[in-house]
């Protein structure tokens, strides 16, 4: 029986690991959930799936909770904070973490996690953008076993041989191909996307997913995030690396081996598949997903993507390309960015015109390379705070 615990269990990603983990209560025991400030709906799940102890890293959220629960004669221990959140991460009690706290909050405790050598579940892009050299470092020299959650990176974790583990570089593989939906604005104009709202961004054609999320697959900038996490995992180059658009979704990503073989991962659009299958590794488990009706699917289309209309895919290339702190300014600007489009305080082409400055700037004050904790975050916060500046001066942003 492992014991699992959930980094950020009230979005899409821990609810639906906590769907796979129910069909496996003889297997995996729900051991730890934490969230940010969603006391209901951390009620919910304690009532569903009785863990022994929650974190809410909002202290007014934690109190609410641990009233109900109290109400209720729950044994379930109730913390808060986010050293809280970062101590039961790297705790001993759990062996299985599943990581999926959205934006660069869910770095340290994914750090914590794989300094404490756990089997580490990463479903979210940011620690691996911003940090994923010392990630993988720790990784190492810790024992801790990283296994990807994004359907394409976990995609081509299947397409990869057997004995493959994230860190090294795979022997005979000439390409790795990512796949993209090419999200809600595929077939739109430059002119018409220019005029998007936040409403239509994050109404994905495929998936279900959180606002940050839907609002980078709209950018086509998820598949740039996913680009520098995959030469991260895989420790390979961008001259290594190509995206597709396939707007069915149901090839997840391709392996093009030296011999002209290509080795592709199919299924449904469901993030239970790839949650159950590292879930389960390296033995494979029901997810509750049906499987394809290739006869209903009909065809697969692929496109090539365009920068024109979607820049911020051609901004995270260039961030890989250039390495050192590139990747890191490139996060912490997109995240600034999207929060502020959302707000209506940014148009959608706004977006990768401040990502591109926040980069070009922050490139002049911090070429080196950064590769301690203390100067990540340092660099995070510097972007941080430069586009908080930007967006405060409200000085018009040309059009990428």
């Amino acid at each position: 029986m492992r014991r699992l615990l959930i980094l950020g269990a009230t979005g899409s990603i821990g609810r639906s690991t906590l769907e796979v983990a129910a069909l496996h209560a003889d297997e995996i025991e729900v051991h730890t959930l934490t969230a940010f400030r969603d006391a209901g709906g951390m009620l919910e799940l304690c009532r569903r799936f009785a863990p022994k102890r929650v974190v809410l890293v909002e202290e007014s959220a934690a109190t609410l909770l641990r009233t109900a629960l109290a109400a209720e004669h729950s044994h379930c221990e109730v913390l808060s904070g986010v050293e809280a959140l970062n101590e039961v991460a790297g705790s001993s009690d759990t062996d299985v973490v599943m990581s999926a706290i959205v934006g660069a909050a869910g770095l340290l405790p994914t750090l914590a996690a794989v300094r404490a050598g756990k089997q580490l579940l990463i479903a979210n892009k940011e620690p691996l953008v911003m940090a994923g050299r010392l990630l993988m470092r720790e990784a190492a020299a810790n024992g801790a076993c990283i296994l990807p959650i994004d359907s394409e990176h976990n995609a081509i974790f299947q397409c990869l041989p057997p004995a493959y583990r994230c860190g090294d570089a795979p022997k005979g593989v000439r390409k790795l191909l990512l796949t993209a939906s090419g999200g809600p604005f595929r077939e739109w104009s430059r002119e018409r996307i220019d005029a998007a709202t936040p409403q239509e961004a994050v109404k994905h054609p495929n998936w279900s997913m959180g606002q940050k999320i839907s609002v980078d697959s709209a950018t086509l900038m998820n598949k740039g995030l996913e680009l520098i996490e995959a030469s991260v995992l895989y420790q390979v180059g961008d001259d290594q690396l190509d995206v597709v658009v396939h707007p069915e979704s149901i090839i997840h990503s391709l392996v093009e081996y030296a011999d002209g073989s290509m080795l592709a991962q199919l299924g449904q659009p469901d993030m239970r598949v790839p949650i159950a299958h590292a879930l389960a590794w390296p033995q494979r488990w029901e997810s509750g997903v049906g499987g394809l009706d290739l006869a209903a699917v009909g065809r697969f289309r692929f496109e090539t993507p365009d920068l024109n209309r979607f820049p911020c895919l051609g901004l995270a290339r260039a961030a890989l390309r250039e390495g050192q702190n590139a990747p890191n300014l490139l996060n912490a600007a997109n995240e600034v960015a999207v929060s502020a489009f959302l707000d209506g305080r940014l148009g959608f082409y706004d977006l990768s015109s401040m990502i591109e400055a926040c980069i070009d700037a922050g490139l002049q004050t911090h070429r080196a390379a950064a590769d301690d904790l203390e100067s990540i975050l340092a660099i995070d916060a510097w972007a941080r705070r430069w586009c908080a500046g930007r967006l405060s001066t409200q000085e018009p942003l040309v059009n990428a």
